[in-house]
């Protein structure tokens, strides 16, 4: 049977010892011999950027292996199921570990929330040039610097200064990949912001819209107008996205019956979840796994 997945918070990072430095706010990771003290399967709380800088890693992310080699950097946002990873005896990274809530506090670049999500769920990985991975481990060392030295009176501010320019220059190296929307900071974009957050963020997902709307203090028509609006997609169409993912992943990554699945997701019968299944993939929960097993036998 597979390990339960546990959730991946800074408390686990600092309780395996996987982080040379690690508060309630950010680690930096690079010990790539305590990886074997993780457990095998994680459901991120955290936003983690894994840069290699020589020799090969291998990530399994939402069921799907990712490669990783020289000047690769990996995104995983938070609610990402890392399972099984690897990485060659020469292997050298560096991987930071940020909660979103002090991401959030910095209030730096709030808006293409939806444009970088989208990306990273499709590619993970991208391919710096050696000035970026350059300035990549450029902050990351002045960073963890600042944190490892002697305490000095301002150390929260100037932390939270060269995280923010780092943050620009992410930003700025994001643009070479995906097409960004000029930041308008509206209201409505903000607001889609806090949906997503809260949609990403949850395990296991509510499936009414109105269960969010209630959370961010509005209608659930005017919640879809707003994520219509910013995204293209209703506020239902994106929670069936997410509901999705969760049950797919369990149906292919797990020795858990379909019934244990039903009740993990919430679901109220077998019956509601194989057809809400069915909708969405033409197929039953049990030809689902039956497809994914034949081809793992290709």
């Amino acid at each position: 049977m597979k390990q339960e997945i546990q959730q991946a918070s800074m408390k686990l990072i600092a309780e395996t010892g996987l982080a040379i430095y690690c508060d309630d706010r950010i680690a930096f990771i690079e010990n790539i011999k305590m990886m074997k003290n993780m457990p095998q399967a994680i459901r991120t709380e955290v936003i983690l950027a894994i840069l290699c800088l020589q020799g090969k890693g291998q990530l399994d992310l939402d069921g799907d292996t990712h490669t990783i080699e020289a000047d690769d950097l990996l995104i995983c946002h938070p609610n990402i199921i890392i399972g099984k990873s690897m990485a060659s005896l020469d292997m050298e990274y560096r991987c930071i570990a940020i909660s979103p809530e002090y991401i959030r506090q910095l209030v730096v670049i709030a808006d293409n929330t939806w444009d970088v999500v989208k990306f990273f769920e499709k590619s993970p990985v991208i391919h710096l040039n050696h000035k970026e991975t350059e300035t990549f481990c450029q902050y990351y060392d002045l960073i963890l610097s600042r944190l490892t030295n002697e305490p000095k009176h301002h150390l929260k501010e100037a932390t939270d200064a060269l995280l923010q320019a780092f943050l620009y220059e992410f930003h700025d190296t994001m643009e070479r990949f995906v097409q960004l929307k000029p930041s308008t900071y509206s209201s409505n974009e903000r607001l889609f912001k806090e949906f997503l957050e809260t949609l990403t963020s949850t395990y296991p997902k509510p499936r009414m819209v109105t269960w969010y709307a209630d959370r961010l203090h509005i209608t659930p028509k005017y919640l879809s107008a707003v994520c219509k609006e910013t995204s293209g997609h209703t506020a239902s169409d994106l929670i069936n996205k997410y509901v999705m993912k969760d049950a797919l992943y369990l149906l292919k990554k797990s020795d858990k019956s379909i019934k244990e699945i039903v009740n993990e997701l919430d679901f109220p019968n077998l019956s509601f979840f194989g057809k809400y299944v069915k909708r969405h993939t033409g197929l039953s929960p049990k030809q689902y796994r039956e497809q994914i097993s034949e081809k793992d036998k290709e």
